[in-house]
């Protein structure tokens, strides 16, 4: 598990959703973390040139650029591909899924997200 004080990346064009995600994951984990907020992957990717994140969460659909597009240019950098990102989605596709898995997605949080899915996905990352 992550030091008291490791920063979650939350990426999502919602901010009631970015909100909700933030609840469930003080809820889940404890209030030890700092949170960044994102917009969507372009926003996320130009906070990423200046901060350390320690966990990226993120949507799939998203204006500017979408979830998938943010997970492959994360790969795709030598800074940033060993962050873990999860993503949290409604999306039910299991062939962007795969996909996602490809680029190195190690957990899927499927929307409406709660607390108990948060600190389930989080047990199998070693984060709780």
């Amino acid at each position: 598990m992550p030091e008291n004080g490791a920063t979650i990346m939350i990426v999502d064009d919602s901010s009631t959703s970015r909100m909700i995600t933030k609840r469930c994951f003080g809820f889940a984990l404890g209030e030890q973390f700092t949170f960044m907020e994102a917009t969507d992957g372009a926003n996320a990717l130009s906070q990423l040139q200046d901060d350390v994140v320690d966990l990226i969460v993120t949507d799939i659909n998203m204006p500017k650029m979408d979830g998938t597009t943010f997970v492959w240019k994360i790969r795709m950098s030598d800074q940033l591909k060993r962050i873990p990102v999860v993503v949290l989605s409604s999306m039910k596709n299991d062939a962007l899924k795969a996909t996602l898995r490809e680029l190195g997605v190690e957990q899927f949080v499927q929307k409406p997200v709660s607390p108990v899915k948060v600190g389930e996905v989080m047990e199998v990352l070693g984060w709780r």
